[in-house]
């Protein structure tokens, strides 16, 4: 048969190139409409209990604000606390008595010291140098933040409606894409809520060990712990175990012990507790998946990764759950159905059809020969 010898094949393949430059155009967007995905299935209980009362276009428009609000602010803060303290932290670090013990360190008969200092004084000047890229990194980041706000008011506007475009390219059946819709919302909501609590928590523990220690920009470490709170088990370690050692290597060595105490002790005991009853009781998602899903997240989303990331992990695995129950367990379960039934299954059936159909043909031989 030619090839592309029929509508049908000129039509796929048609679709499949359309479909090919419309992914290719809209990636660099893509953490942007993921956005508005998650940020959607966060806030549609909400949705539907304001829908009820003030109507379906007002109660789009007040949870996208309040969207604007929990996302914006926050961001808009942390940069303005970075600009601050950039200008402290690089000063402070080429002035630190810090840089002059790194530069009398000797190790055997190594002048280690002068080359950790110079590497210090090398990362700030990079710091300054790299800081014009990041005019370029916080316009795509506005860029995504506005099509995730107007993805997700449209979304709250007409659920419903969405879903039921979605459906038909769903590949299970009714009653599993619902369990599917349902668990994709779980999954959402419980790394959303324990992402929150964690980060919150964390961050205010560590500004606050790092403010009774008397160490520099301890607002500024608190909303980087909270960044790194999505990590489990390592998260805030990133933290506080940098802020301890470079006590005990300014000579605090009571301070750095009890950072270090707090960090395993008191902000650990954070993530162990949280951690566990929100993501392992609600959504069942391994500390493994949200570490291996936030690395692989941010190299793919930047820092809205630590969160998409994970996220997108725990669908794909879901995804392979419905299909298994969907089509491997029920294939067995009516394989099995038939063998207790008595009825041949797999290769057995074919084996048992031809010895029938032998059969057949001997005793149609022995009547003409009788």
């Amino acid at each position: 048969m030619p090839f592309l010898d029929s509508g049908r094949q000129r039509a796929a393949i048609l679709i499949v190139l359309l479909g090919a430059g419309i992914a290719m155009a809209l990636a660099p967007f893509a953490t942007g409409l993921i956005g508005a995905v998650v940020l959607y299935v966060t806030l549609s209980p909400l949705n539907g209990l304001l829908r009820r009362r003030v109507g379906a276009g007002l109660s789009a428009g007040t949870l996208t604000a309040l969207a604007v609000f929990l996302v914006v602010v926050p961001g808009l803060s942390f940069a303005g606390i970075i600009v601050g303290q950039a200008q402290e932290m690089a000063s402070g670090v080429v002035q630190s008595p810090l840089l002059r013990r790194l530069a009398e360190l000797r190790i055997g008969e190594y002048d280690v010291g002068p080359r950790l200092a110079g590497l210090g004084e090398n990362v700030v000047s990079w710091m300054g140098s790299s800081a014009f890229g990041l005019i370029g990194t916080a316009t795509r980041l506005a860029l995504n933040l506005t099509i995730a706000f107007f993805g997700l008011y449209f979304l709250l506007l007409r659920p419903e409606e969405t879903w039921e475009l979605a459906r038909p390219y769903i590949p299970f059946s009714a009653e599993n894409a619902e369990k599917l819709r349902q668990r994709f919302r779980d999954v959402t909501a419980s790394t959303m809520l324990g992402t929150l609590l964690i980060a919150v928590v964390q961050g205010l523990l560590i500004a606050l060990a790092f403010w009774v220690l008397d160490l520099s920009s301890a607002l500024f470490w608190g909303f980087v712990t909270a960044i790194f709170a999505i990590l489990p088990l390592v998260g805030s370690g990133l933290v506080w175990g940098p802020g301890a050692i470079s006590l005990a290597l300014d000579g605090r060595m009571p301070a750095a012990i009890g950072l270090a105490a707090w960090g395993v002790v008191v902000v650990g005991m954070v993530d162990n507790l949280i951690r566990p009853v929100v993501f392992r009781r609600w959504a069942r998602i391994h500390p493994i998946v949200t570490l291996v899903g936030a690395i692989a997240g941010v190299r793919y989303f930047g820092i809205l990764g630590i969160l998409i990331g994970p996220l997108g992990l725990s669908y794909f695995f879901e995804l392979i759950r419905m299909y298994r129950e969907e089509y491997v367990d029920r294939e067995k379960e009516a394989e099995a159905t038939l063998a207790l039934e008595g009825e041949p299954v797999g290769g057995e059936r074919r084996r048992g059809g031809a010895r029938r159909d032998e059969e057949r043909r001997g005793g149609a031989g022995e009547g003409q020969l009788g």
